[in-house]
């Protein structure tokens, strides 16, 4: 039963790696054996050695811009040289903003959807595209939010609630799509986790936030970490189009 949580001889991409989910996660994926590409803005270069380090396994960071169909191409193309095909794919990146949404710009607005959905959409297509050339099977994990499911208070945050809802539905359309090619297309969805990102919250908000989950805490990034694991390995074999929620009881209440 342990075998089949194993992710050995696979390769997995992580995008928004280098630091909070996709950095926790990154490691969880290395320790269940797989090599791991890292696609981030940032440089996270540290955080692939430390995960090469500890977990013995081949580890690379790439600077890429999730919004730019081009600098995911020259990405793929670089990890594909260097480390061959990636067989999952952790579709992490995104960006959560508070803003009302009568104050939100035209531009603010759009970048929310580009880099939460649209840069979903164009990683998800760049991975399904080379596997589908290779005519090999794999798994897509894409990270939507409880929030996709629900009017979070008390802040406000329509774009991203909406990005978050799309990632849902396009989550199970492209599962729908794909599932002839031995392409599975699963979507967490988190609550409240204990981020970098949380850390600049007014602190009055968190404790708001804390009171109304039934845990009574905020999750971790690591916590997310077993579902991502389960979607990526063979125990999810006949597992396509689900959305898993990860979060402490807040959305069944």
């Amino acid at each position: 039963m342990k075998n089949m949580f194993r992710l050995d001889n696979r390769l997995a991409l992580v995008t928004g790696g280098a630091r909070g989910i996709g950095r926790a996660v990154a490691a969880k994926l290395a320790e269940a054996g797989a090599d791991v590409a890292i696609f981030d803005l940032l440089d996270a270069s540290e955080a692939a050695e430390e995960i090469a380090h500890t977990c013995r396994v081949r580890t690379n960071a790439y600077r890429a811009d999730v919004t730019d169909p081009e600098s995911l191409r020259r990405c793929f193309d670089a990890v594909e040289r260097d480390m061959g095909t990636p067989d999952v794919l952790f579709n992490n990146a995104g960006i959560g903003p508070h803003k009302d949404a009568l104050a939100v710009t035209p531009e603010e607005w759009n970048n929310v959807i580009g880099v939460n959905l649209n840069g979903i959409f164009f990683t998800a297509t760049e991975f399904a595209r080379r596997l589908i050339a290779k005519k090999t099977g794999g798994s897509i994990i894409n990270t939507a939010s409880m929030s996709g499911l629900i009017v979070n208070l008390p802040q406000r945050q329509a774009s991203y609630n909406a990005s978050k809802a799309a990632i849902i539905h396009l989550t199970r359309t492209l599962a729908v799509e794909w599932a002839e090619y031995g392409i599975r297309v699963n979507s967490i969805s988190p609550g409240y986790i204990a981020t970098d990102m949380i850390a600049s919250v007014d602190p009055a908000m968190r404790g708001m936030w804390e009171k109304m989950i039934p845990f009574g805490r905020m999750g971790t990034p690591e916590e997310l970490a077993g579902a991502v694991i389960y979607f990526a390995s063979d125990a999810s074999s006949y597992t396509s189009g689900s959305n898993l929620v990860i979060d402490g009881c807040y959305t069944a209440v």
